[in-house]
C-alpha cells in the first residue's frame, strides 16, 4: 500500500484583526452618513467618527499585514497556501468589480432611464408636468428641483492629468515587476517608489478637484443626482487608490528589507493586480463620468 505525502496547510491562530476591521468599517459608514447629514449644520461629530474609522482601518491594515508577513517569512506557508492566497485575491478583486458595477449601473439608470422618463419620454408628458414642469432631459443634470444650478465637471484639466498619472503608474509598476522577475533590486526599488509618488500625486490632485468643485463650481453632494453619482464614484475610487497606495508602501519597505524573490513574490503580484484594477476602473470612470 502506497502512502501519499501531503503538504502541511498552515492554520493561523485566532486573530482580533477581523473584528477590528469590522469596527473600523462601521465607524466609517456611520461617520460618513452623519457627516453628510451635518453639512448644513454646525455639528462636526460625524467628521470625527469618520476620521476615527479611517484611523482604525489603517491600524488594522498595517497590523494584519505585519502578522501575515511574519508568518510568510517564517516559512509557514506551503504551495497550497499560496494557491489559496491567489484564489482569495482573485475573488476579492471580483467582488470589487461588482461593487463598482453597481455604481456604474446606478449612473446608467439615472442617465438613460430616469432622466428621459422624467422628461416626458415614452408618453409620460403628464408625469413631466406634474413632477417637474420645467425639467429638461439633458445630461449632466446640473439643475436641482429647487432651481439651484451648478456646473458640471469637465474632463480637461485635473481629471485628464489624473488619468495620465494613473496610466503612467501602471507602466512604472509593470517595470518594477519586471525588475523583480529579473532580480534587479535597484530597478525594482526605483520603479516601485515612482509608482507610489504617482499614486500620492493622484490623491493630491483629486483633493484639489474636490475643493474646486465645492468652492468655485457649486458642485456638492447636494447638487442633485449628478452631484451624487459624481462624488459616489470618484470618492469610492479615491478610497481604493488610498488603500492601493498603502499596499504599495508596505511592499516598498518589504523590498528595502530584501523580501521577495523571482520565485516567491505573490504579495507583490497581489498589490500589482489591485493597482491595475484601480487604474482600469478610473479609465471607465473618466469616460463615463467626465467625458460622455
Amino acid at each position: 500500500m502506497t502512502i501519499e505525502k501531503h503538504e502541511n496547510y498552515y492554520v493561523p491562530a485566532q486573530s482580533a484583526w477581523p473584528i477590528i476591521g469590522a469596527i473600523g468599517l462601521f465607524l466609517i459608514a456611520f461617520g460618513a452618513g452623519s457627516y453628510v447629514s451635518e453639512l448644513k449644520t454646525d455639528s462636526t461629530s460625524g467628521g470625527y467618527i469618520l476620521l476615527a474609522g479611517i484611523t482604525v482601518i489603517i491600524f488594522m491594515i498595517f497590523g494584519w499585514f505585519r502578522t501575515v508577513i511574519a508568518e510568510s517569512m517564517a516559512g509557514l506557508y506551503s504551495k497550497q497556501m499560496d494557491r489559496s492566497f491567489r484564489q482569495g485575491m482573485s475573488w476579492f478583486i471580483f467582488s470589487e468589480v461588482m461593487f463598482f458595477a453597481a455604481f456604474f449601473g446606478a449612473l446608467f439608470y439615472a442617465r438613460m432611464i430616469a432622466v428621459p422618463w422624467l422628461g416626458g419620454a415614452s408618453n409620460n408628458a403628464m408625469t413631466n408636468e406634474v413632477l417637474w414642469p420645467t425639467f429638461e432631459a439633458v445630461w449632466p443634470l446640473v439643475t436641482t428641483p429647487d432651481g439651484t444650478t451648478t456646473q458640471a465637471m469637465g474632463w480637461m484639466g485635473l481629471p485628464l492629468y489624473n488619468t495620465l498619472i494613473l496610466l503612467t503608474s501602471s507602466v512604472t509598476l509593470h517595470f518594477a515587476h519586471v525588475g523583480l522577475e529579473q532580480d534587479k533590486r535597484k530597478a525594482l526599488t526605483v520603479w516601485l517608489g515612482l509608482t507610489i509618488l504617482l499614486g500620492i500625486g493622484f490623491l493630491f490632485l483629486q483633493a484639489e478637484e474636490y475643493i474646486h468643485a465645492y468652492q468655485e463650481m457649486g458642485l456638492t453632494l447636494d447638487a442633485g443626482v449628478y452631484g451624487n453619482t459624481f462624488f459616489l464614484l470618484t470618492g469610492f475610487h479615491g478610497m481604493h487608490v488610498t488603500l492601493g497606495t498603502i499596499f504599495l508602501i508596505v511592499l516598498f519597505f518589504r523590498v528595502l528589507k530584501g523580501h521577495f524573490t523571482p520565485d516567491k513574490q505573490f504579495a507583490f503580484q497581489a498589490g500589482a493586480w489591485y493597482w491595475h484594477f484601480v487604474d482600469v476602473v478610473w479609465l471607465c470612470l473618466f469616460i463615463f463620468v467626465y467625458v460622455l
